[in-house]
C-alpha cells in the first residue's frame, strides 16, 4: 500500500508540473559538466566552439517569439559574461540544433566575445567551475528591436519588458 501511494504521489506531482515551461540543453558529458566540444577555441581552450542543442515546451499560450541568453554568472569581470544572446526566434519553433543554425527571423546580438554567434565556456585555469546558465524566454511581441551594435545588456534590457515565462537549465564547467 506504502509503495503504491508513493508511485501514485509521484504520477500526480508530474502531472501536475506537465504543463510547465521547461529547458534542455545537450551538452553534458559524462561527469555532467558542459562537454569539451561546447567550449571556446581560443583564449588557451581548444574546443570546437558547438552551441549545444536546446529544446523546449510548455510556454505560454500567447508567446509570439523567443529569445535566448547564455550567461556566466561566475567570470572574473565584475560583471559575468554573456556568451550567447538570440532574438526573435518564431513561436513556431521549440528547439535549435547543434551548431547554432538559427530559423529565418532569428538573429544573435553581441556577446562579450565580441561577436553574434555562439561563444563557447572558457574559464580562466584553476577556478572553481563556472556556472552557465541558458535561458528561453516566451515574448509576447513577435520581434524585439535593437541597433546593429547592440550589446547583450541592451537587449536583455529590451526583451525583459516582453517576457510571459522563461525556462533555464544551469550548467557547469571549469578547467
Amino acid at each position: 500500500m506504502r509503495r503504491t501511494l508513493a508511485v501514485l504521489f509521484a504520477a500526480s506531482s508530474f502531472a501536475a508540473h506537465a504543463g510547465d515551461f521547461f529547458l534542455r540543453v545537450d551538452a553534458a558529458d559524462a561527469s555532467g559538466h558542459i562537454a569539451q566540444k561546447y567550449t571556446f577555441n581560443g583564449f588557451g581552450c581548444t574546443g570546437q566552439n558547438l552551441s549545444p542543442a536546446m529544446h523546449w515546451q510548455g510556454q505560454p499560450a500567447a508567446t509570439r517569439s523567443f529569445a535566448i541568453t547564455v550567461y556566466d554568472p561566475d567570470a572574473p569581470t565584475g560583471s559575468g559574461w554573456w556568451h550567447w544572446v538570440v532574438l526573435n526566434l518564431p513561436a513556431s519553433i521549440n528547439a535549435l540544433p547543434e551548431g547554432g543554425a538559427l530559423p529565418a527571423g532569428g538573429r544573435g546580438v553581441h556577446n562579450d566575445f565580441g561577436t553574434t554567434t555562439w561563444g563557447g565556456p572558457c574559464p580562466p585555469v584553476g577556478d572553481k567551475p563556472h556556472h552557465y546558465v541558458f535561458t528561453v524566454y516566451a515574448l509576447d511581441v513577435p520581434q524585439v528591436e535593437v541597433p546593429d551594435n547592440a550589446t547583450a545588456a541592451l537587449a536583455g534590457f529590451m526583451l525583459h519588458g516582453h517576457v510571459i515565462g522563461k525556462a533555464q537549465q544551469t550548467l557547469m564547467y571549469g578547467r
